[in-house]
C-alpha cells in the first residue's frame, strides 16, 4: 500500500509504503519513505499511484499541482524506489493537476489525471481528463496532439446537472470492460461515490457510458 503525507497547500510531502501479508488490521509493517518532497523541489509527492508495464515492469506515478505528474521506477523486489530518474508526464504550468491513474489498454497507457478545483462541494470544479501514449513514461498527448506536459489533455467526465466536481479517479478492468470510479459532489454539497463504464471510440478514445 501507498499512501501519502503533506502538510496542505505546500509540497512538504512524502509517499510511504507499508506492506502486509493479508490486508488484515493489525498486519501491516511501514517500510518508509519511497520518495519525498520539500519547498526545495518543484514538485508535490502525493497521490501515489502504482502501474505495472506490459513487460511487468513496475513505475509509481503522483503529484499535484506545481510542476505537475511525475512518475519513478519501483524495485519489484522491495516497493520502494529503484534509480534516481524522475519522468515528467503531465503539468499546466503550476496550475491545478493531480491524481495520476495509468491503465494500460491495447497498446497505449493511457495517463489519466484531474483539473481543477477539488473538494469545495457543489462549487468544486474538478474533473477528468486523459492522454494516451505507448510508453509507460511518456510522452503522453490529448487526442488533439497535445503534450500533456505542455497543458493538454481531452476531458472524459465533467460537471453536469446535480454532479459537480467528479475527479481523483482510478480505472479499473471488470468483466463487462473497464470502470472509472471517482468521486463527486451533489447540489446540496454532499460527497458521493461514482462508478461508471467506459467505452471507446474508433480511435481508441475512452468516453463514459
Amino acid at each position: 500500500m501507498y499512501y501519502s503525507a503533506s502538510t496542505f497547500g505546500s509540497n512538504r510531502s512524502a509517499i510511504f509504503l507499508a506492506t502486509s501479508p493479508s490486508g488484515n488490521p493489525g498486519t501491516w509493517t511501514n517500510r518508509g519513505a519511497v520518495i519525498t518532497s520539500s519547498t526545495s523541489n518543484d514538485y508535490n509527492a502525493i497521490d501515489p499511484n502504482l502501474v505495472v508495464d506490459a513487460n511487468g515492469g513496475r513505475w509509481l506515478s503522483f503529484g499535484s499541482f506545481w510542476s505537475g505528474i511525475k512518475m519513478i521506477r519501483i524495485d519489484p523486489a522491495t516497493g520502494l524506489r529503484s534509480g534516481t530518474a524522475l519522468h515528467s508526464l503531465a503539468g499546466r504550468g503550476g496550475g491545478a493537476i493531480e491524481a495520476p491513474t495509468i491503465h494500460y489498454r491495447e497498446g497505449y497507457y493511457y495517463l489519466y489525471v484531474s483539473f481543477d478545483a477539488c473538494c469545495q462541494g457543489a462549487s468544486s470544479t474538478y474533473r477528468v481528463m486523459a492522454g494516451r501514449s505507448t510508453s509507460v513514461t511518456g510522452p503522453y498527448v490529448d487526442r488533439a496532439g497535445t503534450a500533456m506536459t505542455a497543458g493538454g489533455g481531452t476531458e472524459i467526465l465533467a460537471g453536469h446537472g446535480s454532479i459537480h466536481g467528479p475527479g481523483h479517479q482510478a480505472v479499473l478492468p471488470d468483466a463487462d470492460g473497464d470502470v472509472l470510479f471517482y468521486h463527486y459532489y451533489k447540489d446540496d454539497g454532499s460527497p458521493h461515490l461514482g462508478i461508471n463504464l467506459l467505452g471507446y471510440d474508433a480511435q481508441g478514445w475512452p468516453f463514459v457510458r
